[in-house]
C-alpha cells in the first residue's frame, strides 16, 4: 500500500507492527513502557521507526490502588485484570503488587484475552471473595469496557480503570491520562513525519497530567458513600 505512516494505540498492536515492518513510521498512542518493551532505545531518542506517546503506568498504578483503597477503606483483596498478550502488563502488575504489600492488600491477578475469559475471570473473583477489581489499560479491554463494567456491577465489585471513558460507561473510578488528548497530540507526530521528520528522531512523550474520574451513580448502586476528599480531588464526576 506504500504507507507513509501508521497510527495505532497500545502496546500489542505495536508488537505486531514491529514484526511486520522496520521501515514504515509508526506513531503509537498510549504505549506501555516503550524502552522496557524494546520499542525504543530511549524516550529522547527512540532510534527506530516507532515514536508517539507513552503511558506512565508503572509509576502511576500504585496511586490507582491507593485511590481505590480510599474509595473502599475495607479493601483487603483486589483482583487485577491482565491481558497476557500485552507486554506492558507484567511490570505494571509488579508495581501494583509492591504497593499492595505496603497497603496490606492481597492481589489476585486474573488473565483474560477473550470475552469468555473475562467472564470466567469475574467468576473467579467472586469465588476468591475479592473486594474490588483494577482493570489494566489495554486496547482489548477498552473494546470490552461495557461488558467489563456490567460484570463488575453484576458482581457488586468496585472498579478502578485507567481511562475516564470507562467511568462514563459505568465503571466506579479511573485515574490516568486523557486518551482523547493523546489522539490530538498524536496528530502533531503525523504532521512532522509527513513533512519529512524521521520517527526515530522524534522524542516519545509522557503525560504529566492525570485525571481522577468518579461515577457517583455506580457508587450509590454499590452502597458506597464517596468521601468529600475524593470528590474534591476529582476532575470529573458522573452523576
Amino acid at each position: 500500500m506504500k504507507l507513509e505512516v501508521i497510527v495505532t494505540q497500545g502496546s500489542p498492536p505495536v508488537e505486531a507492527l514491529r514484526r511486520a515492518t522496520g521501515t514504515i513510521p509508526i506513531v503509537s498512542i498510549a504505549m506501555g513502557d516503550p524502552v522496557a518493551s524494546g520499542f525504543a532505545a530511549s524516550l529522547a531518542h527512540p532510534g527506530g521507526n516507532i515514536t508517539g506517546l507513552s503511558l506512565m503506568n508503572i509509576d502511576v498504578s500504585p496511586k490507582r490502588l491507593e485511590l481505590l483503597k480510599g474509595m473502599v477503606p475495607a479493601l483487603s483483596r483486589a483482583a487485577v485484570l491482565v491481558n497476557p498478550g500485552n507486554s506492558s502488563h507484567p511490570p505494571v502488575l509488579k508495581s501494583v503488587q509492591a504497593a499492595a504489600q505496603r497497603l496490606g492488600v492481597t492481589v489476585l491477578p486474573v488473565d483474560a484475552h477473550t470475552p469468555e475469559e473475562i467472564e470466567r475471570g469475574f467468576a473467579a473473583m467472586a469465588r476468591e471473595r475479592t473486594n474490588a477489581v483494577m482493570v489494566l489499560g489495554d486496547p482489548f479491554f477498552i473494546g470490552q469496557r461495557r461488558y467489563i463494567t456490567e460484570l463488575a456491577a453484576r458482581n457488586r465489585l468496585p472498579s478502578m480503570f485507567f481511562f475516564r471513558e470507562d467511568v462514563e460507561a459505568g465503571g466506579l473510578m479511573s485515574y490516568g491520562q486523557n486518551l482523547a488528548d493523546f489522539y490530538r497530540r498524536a496528530a502533531t507526530y503525523v504532521d512532522k513525519i509527513l513533512k519529512g521528520a524521521k520517527a526515530g528522531e522524534l522524542p516519545i512523550e509522557q503525560s504529566t497530567k492525570f485525571d481522577l474520574a468518579i461515577n457517583r451513580k455506580t457508587a450509590k448502586a454499590l452502597g458506597i458513600t464517596v468521601s468529600k476528599e475524593l470528590l474534591f480531588r476529582a476532575d470529573e464526576v458522573f452523576e
